[in-house]
């Protein structure tokens, strides 16, 4: 692939995953951040009186911990304040200290390869309320290692999945329930993720990834009009996808193009670039493709140069939005 996989983290049990189907278990680390202190795990305390903790009003964001650095924070804290306010909910932090406070985390929980979440949860809001103090969002950090995924991916074809006229559409809130259910769902047919189409029967994306195509040199992924997620790693392939020769096109994409496609890829945080080698049944030869894999070495190359700006001394302090 033209780059040196262990380099970027990556292992075969990573690449090709411990776990049969889909992927592996995220254990959270020892130490998390809650609401400015770093406590362990089993320290830390939720109240039924957090009414987003039962309403699931809340929002969180996955993060890749890349050589201790939390990668693309930037754009991980801008889709939370998109998304904080479609859902009408404050974000009452400074994203500087959230990214200094995220780093120290890091470091406590001795991740050099992992992944990072972030998570708000809205308090005052709903009908049922404690009497005790509460803060008006809670905020949560936690670490965890790098999960286990198999390559190539094996997709099941899901209709009616995303509404894409919600004005929640793409929004990455903790009532997460549909997802997970879905991908287990998924699994139990014997597939690694689930491919959700829209009330329009196009392509929107999967549980937790997003989905490309490539037909005759050219890439192609749905547009936000689907019902997608924002995905950092799908924002970063639409910026960097130009230098490789194989831009990414927004399309408006049904199965049937899908299944015509000479490569099918996801993407995400923890996965990157994937390729798949079915979708319920239509196969794709020799996942992962050329051009899969051209963009994932241009990705990783991305990765490392991220990296090394973020960690050059005259950055360190100056790591603002």
């Amino acid at each position: 692939m033209g780059h040196d996989r262990s380099a970027l983290g990556y292992n075969n049990s990573f690449r090709l995953g411990s776990h049969c189907r889909g992927q592996g278990t995220i254990v959270i680390h020892r130490y998390i951040f809650h609401n400015g202190h770093v406590v362990p795990v089993e320290q830390a305390r939720l109240s039924p009186g957090q009414a987003g903790l039962l309403n699931g009003w809340g929002l969180f964001t996955t993060l890749r911990v890349f050589r201790a650095e939390p990668f693309a924070f930037e754009r991980h804290w801008k889709r939370l304040q998109k998304d904080a306010a479609r859902t009408r909910m404050p974000l009452p932090f400074d994203p500087a200290e959230v990214r200094s406070c995220l780093r120290e985390l890091i470091q406590r929980n001795d991740v050099r390869e992992g992944t990072a979440r972030i998570y708000a949860v809205y308090n005052k809001v709903g009908f049922w309320h404690s009497s005790e103090e509460l803060p008006e969002v809670d905020l949560l950090l936690c670490t965890a290692g790098l999960p286990s995924y198999r390559e190539p991916v094996r997709l099941s074809l899901c209709q009616q999945s995303r509404h894409a006229a919600s004005p929640l559409a793409g929004t990455k809130v903790t009532s997460w329930i549909f997802n997970v259910w879905t991908l287990q769902g998924a699994q139990q047919r014997g597939y690694d993720e689930a491919l959700l189409l829209n009330e329009r029967g196009e392509i929107a994306e999967c549980t937790a990834a997003n989905i490309f195509c490539a037909h005759g040199g050219r890439v192609f992924t749905p547009p936000l009009s689907s019902g997608c997620l924002e995905g950092v790693t799908r924002g970063i392939l639409l910026d960097i996808a130009p230098a490789t020769g194989f831009p990414v096109e927004e399309k408006t994409l049904r199965p049937e193009e899908l299944f015509g496609a000479d490569e099918v890829f996801i993407t995400s945080t923890n996965r990157s670039l994937l390729g798949v080698s079915e979708v319920e049944g239509h196969k794709f030869a020799g996942a992962p493709g050329p051009i899969t894999q051209r963009l994932e070495q241009a990705f990783s190359n991305h990765m490392i140069d991220y990296v090394s700006r973020m960690t050059t001394p005259q950055l360190q302090n100056s790591r603002k939005l």
